[in-house]
């Protein structure tokens, strides 16, 4: 489903629905298309679905970390003079939306994470950053799912252009370390806000035992398990995903 991107400032969005605001933060490779099924459920269940583009090949190297992603997350509640926001991310997304949520609770009203880095060091861009052949990358893309079907050929050509092009392979190591220093271990014991964990059972970069550990640390959290699912939940079992996140989010009262 083709979305109208927004521009607003330095502000590129999507935004469909009304009501209460869930803001999706998308990961390191990949698009907000990755969140089409999540955006028609929820704009038509009562949330407003708003995707920024977050700035992830665009910001100064020196500022292509976790902590000014977070930053820019904050300019853009600001900005869209939001309050009681619902975060929810995959990947290197969730946890831009946990640092985010660590600096700045009050904007938050709940989390969602899936696949999401913070805890496990290895979760970004590993093996991407060899620049190699197209068969090696597509290899790469199709071990993020359960199903290797899920990788599209739009999905391999994206990953293949983004480690063959030397500014955005640069980005892609500074954040991989980034994500390394900002580990979150220390902080989450400390975050209260409710978290919702959808993780794959078979999701081989962030682990099943990561999402364990997230449930252990965060004091107010809830994880949920999809089988035969991998790295990104809400691609490759949309519905399943869609429908965990909805229940809990009325169990919830948000």
């Amino acid at each position: 489903m083709s979305r109208t991107l927004k521009k607003e400032g330095k502000f590129n969005y999507i935004e469909v629905g009304e009501g209460q605001p869930i803001i999706v933060l998308h990961g390191l490779m990949g698009g907000l298309s990755n969140f089409d099924a999540v955006t028609t459920f929820f704009s038509n269940k009562g949330y407003k679905v708003i995707i920024p583009e977050l700035p992830v090949y665009t910001m100064p190297l020196i500022k292509t970390n976790v902590k000014a992603f977070a930053k820019y997350l904050f300019d853009f509640i600001e900005f869209k003079k939001l309050d009681n926001v619902v975060l929810l991310g995959n990947s290197l997304g969730g946890h831009i939306g946990l640092y985010h949520t660590k600096l700045h609770p009050e904007k938050v009203k709940a989390l969602a994470i899936t696949g999401s880095s913070g805890l496990y060091e290895s979760a970004m861009g590993g093996g991407y950053t060899k620049r190699s052949d197209y068969e090696v990358i597509k290899k790469k893309a199709q071990e993020v799912f359960y199903d290797p079907e899920v990788a599209t050929k739009e999905i391999v050509d994206e990953v293949y252009e983004t480690v063959n092009d030397r500014n955005k392979l640069i980005k892609t190591l500074a954040i991989a370390k980034s994500a390394i220093r900002h580990n979150m271990a220390k902080d989450l014991p400390n975050m209260n806000v409710p978290t919702c964990i959808i993780w794959g059972k078979n999701d081989g970069v962030t682990p099943p035992e990561v999402a364990t550990e997230f449930n252990t640390l965060l004091p107010n959290s809830d994880l949920f398990w999809i089988d035969k699912c991998g790295h990104a939940a809400m691609m490759e079992h949309p519905d399943t995903f869609n429908q965990i996140l909805f229940d809990w989010l009325k169990s919830r009262q948000i």
